[in-house]
C-alpha cells in the first residue's frame, strides 16, 4: 500500500519497527518507549521539511487543479490537488 500511495495519490506512508518482537508483552511497552522516545520526536519534528503550499495562476492568483509539480533532479513529479 506504501507505494502505491506514493505514486498514485502523492501520500507518503511509513512504518516503524521498534523491536525484533512483533507483539511485545505489555510490560515491556514502557522500554520499548524510553529506548525510541528521542528518534521518534526528532523524526516528528523533520515530518514538515520541503516545500508545501497552493499552486496559483501567476497572473490571476486563482487555484490551479491537477497542476504538475516538476522538480530538477527528482524523479517523482507531483500532482497539485483541488
Amino acid at each position: 500500500m506504501q507505494d502505491y500511495n506514493y505514486v498514485w495519490a502523492n501520500c507518503f506512508e511509513i512504518t516503524l519497527e521498534l523491536s525484533c518482537c512483533k507483539y511485545p508483552p505489555a510490560s515491556e511497552l514502557q522500554k520499548e518507549w524510553e529506548n525510541n522516545r528521542e528518534s521518534l520526536l526528532a523524526f516528528i519534528e523533520k515530518v514538515h521539511i520541503g516545500v508545501k503550499g497552493f499552486v496559483k495562476d501567476a497572473v490571476t492568483g486563482v487555484g490551479l487543479d491537477n497542476a504538475t509539480i516538476v522538480v530538477a533532479g527528482i524523479a517523482h513529479n507531483i500532482t497539485a490537488g483541488k
